[in-house]
């Protein structure tokens, strides 16, 4: 696995890449679509490869261990070949999801206790039993077991939290020289950045992730709960430390004006939930801003959801259609929306690629941005 550097916009961090794995490459930047349980809600793996054109997709490490268990993933031949995915796949480490269990977890240096949100059944992650699941799991790219820590967040918390991070990131790196992978194709470990919002705590933890010299690094402990003018500061900080001949990855965001705004910031992998949980409650994500579906302005037009082209069911269902969908509760309607989100996010970072390489990126963002959160 290796990733290659290709363009750089010359107003800008932005940058454009690929990332060679055994399951295909990765053409940077580029939005990982979430599929938490081994699925993209309400997609069918074809769709996210034919019309999405997802090139990679996110799974996550607690939710698969819970279900369907380890057994189950390691007898079809890991998750691959268990959902039918042959192009890469990013698994978490299961720290996030032990960080949002606050209540029904205890953190120590070992690692951390848990109970399960499903039975309420308890069990333990250290950072060697999360790299043993993710070896089983199968995933491409594999992350590191870190604490993501709360926001607002004391400082001598978010400094001992980073610190012990840093000893588990240790420990993960062992645990990959003592095991192999087992289905015959390389796995690499991507360590996290933390340091909540604290510069110091950042540049120290930048600098200690970048003297891992790893294929690849991720940005952690951001877009939960802080302004954005805190998520784009630390980012920037960060980008700035680790080494540019490696993709960065930023976990959990964003809004896609988000995303545009960090790839001008030197990110060049992301993932985020928003496009595919927000399409279940009606939301959708276009070039002109954002829609609300349900609303009473869409009955009666018969126009693309994107007039622009941005997703490619834009030339098969109008507004008023997808209203009278989601209005009647069709799951279709759901699914209508998700693919179309989904696909606008995979547009946008396409586009993004496109026009750092004609050079005309900061110009380009610089329109696009305000109109992105735009409310129609």
């Amino acid at each position: 696995m290796h990733f290659e550097l290709e363009n750089t916009d010359p107003e800008s961090k932005a940058r454009v890449g690929k990332l060679h794995t055994d399951h295909g490459v990765i053409e940077t930047p580029i939005f990982m679509p979430v599929g938490t349980v081994g699925s993209v809600k309400g997609v069918h793996q074809t769709e996210l490869e034919r019309d999405v054109k997802a090139q990679i997709i996110l799974g996550n490490t607690y939710h698969l261990y819970l279900r369907p268990g380890l057994e189950v993933i390691e007898g079809a031949g890991g998750l691959h070949q268990f959902i039918n995915w042959q192009k890469p796949i990013l698994t978490d480490s299961g720290g996030y999801q032990v960080y949002s269990l606050s209540g029904a977890r205890k953190i120590k240096e070992e690692g951390v206790t848990f109970q399960s949100h499903v039975d309420g059944s308890y069990h333990e992650f250290t950072p060697e039993r999360a790299i043993d699941i993710q070896r089983t799991i199968g995933a491409d790219i594999i992350m590191a077991f870190d604490e993501c820590t709360p926001y607002p967040c004391d400082y001598e918390y978010a400094k001992r939290s980073m610190h012990m991070t840093h000893r588990w990131l240790k420990r993960c790196f062992n645990q990959m020289e003592r095991t192999e992978p087992k289905y015959g194709y390389e796995q690499a470990l991507f360590p996290i950045v933390q340091g909540s919002t604290y510069k110091d705590l950042r540049k120290e933890s930048a600098e200690t992730i970048a003297s891992h010299n790893a294929i690849g690094n991720a940005i952690g402990g951001l877009s939960v709960g802080e302004p954005a003018e805190e998520l784009y500061a630390a980012t920037d900080l960060v980008c700035s430390i680790l080494p540019e001949d490696k993709p960065r990855y930023l976990m959990g965001v964003g809004t896609p004006a988000n995303i545009l705004e960090c790839i001008a910031l030197g990110v060049d992998m992301f993932d985020c939930v928003l496009p595919s949980r927000n399409a279940r409650h009606g939301m959708l994500y276009t070039s002109e801003g954002i829609i609300n579906i349900k609303n009473l302005k869409w009955e009666k037009d018969f126009t693309p959801l994107d007039p622009n082209g941005t997703s490619f069911v834009d030339s098969t269902y109008t507004k008023a259609y997808l209203r009278h969908l989601v209005r009647t509760k069709e799951y279709l309607g759901i699914q209508i929306a998700t693919l179309h989100n989904l696909s606008f996010y995979l547009w946008l970072v396409g586009e993004a690629r496109k026009q750092i390489k004609q050079g005309t990126f900061v110009s380009w963002k610089n329109k696009m941005v305000p109109k992105l959160s735009n409310r129609l």
